[in-house]
């Protein structure tokens, strides 16, 4: 079971996602078109992707989910919940049912 930790110094504070929950840093907001064409500060492609920081112990005892810690993966946010733990506010617990897909390399 993994948990994000803060970089401060003082004291380390966690994140643990409890039930059908992960934790998942969302990746950053593209500024550019998959063609090259680079956006206006105040246009930005919405992103939905992220990495897996950490899976509640509910979801890694569980062989139904085929998710694991660092997956790069596609996701609803609409019931997302921030968490203010970091200055760019990327992090969200989301429940397992919004992750709605998983990004795999072919050997």
């Amino acid at each position: 079971m993994s948990k994000a930790k803060s970089t401060q110094a003082s004291e380390l504070e966690t994140v643990e996602p409890i039930g059908l929950r992960v934790l998942i840093r969302k990746d950053e907001d593209k500024k550019q078109t998959r063609s090259g064409i680079h956006l206006p500060d105040k246009i930005e492609i919405p992103t939905l992707t992220g990495r897996i920081v950490a899976i509640s112990a509910q979801i890694a005892n569980d062989d139904d989910y085929p998710i694991q810690q660092y997956d790069k993966v596609l996701f609803n946010p609409s019931d997302a919940i921030p968490v203010d733990f970091e200055g760019d506010n990327r992090l969200f617990v989301v429940p397992v049912e919004n992750v709605v897909a998983v990004f795999r390399r072919e050997a």
